[in-house]
């Protein structure tokens, strides 16, 4: 597996000005939506636009915790995750309930990005699937896969 496997998505774009508009680009797409374009899945094992917006939420409390994790452990070991397992709980959530969470959440990772140095952008982590890799290639990881869900939602929003 690699490091970033959402490396191609960001293809060479800063992290941070992606991760500062995600939120907002997230309502502006969903905003127009019909209940039920919100809820259709585009094929069977497929999710929704409104699970694209709970498992975003889900992922923005992960990516908070590894990154406080990989800041203050001299070398963290960061747990992977089931999304498939965790996406069997989706039901229960409403799109506006996911993108306020997901909101919320990336504001307060914004503001703990902001304290972050040269040296810390180098910590290692280790992810037991993809490998050792620095705290700046969570953050390529965390914009990169905002751009893949985000071309997500553009194409379900289109049909």
């Amino acid at each position: 597996m690699e490091l970033n496997p959402y490396e191609k998505f960001l293809a060479g774009q800063e992290p941070i000005p992606v991760l500062t508009s995600t939120a907002d680009r997230l309502y502006a797409l969903t905003a127009p939506l019909s209940g039920v374009q919100i809820d259709q899945a585009p094929a069977t094992g497929k999710w929704s636009i409104r699970e694209i917006a709970a498992h975003l939420a889900d992922c923005e409390i992960v990516f908070s915790f590894r990154l406080r994790q990989t800041l203050s452990q001299k070398h963290a070991l960061i747990r992977p995750f089931d999304q498939e397992a965790w996406a069997t709980r989706y039901a229960a959530y409403d799109l506006d309930t996911a993108l306020s969470l997901f909101k919320a959440a990336r504001n307060w990772n914004l503001r703990l990005l902001t304290t972050v140095t040269e040296e810390d952008r180098h910590r290692p982590t280790t992810h037991p699937e993809r490998g050792t890799m620095t705290f700046w290639t969570i953050v390529e990881t965390m914009a990169g896969h905002d751009i893949n869900h985000l071309q997500q939602i553009e194409r379900l929003a289109a049909v």
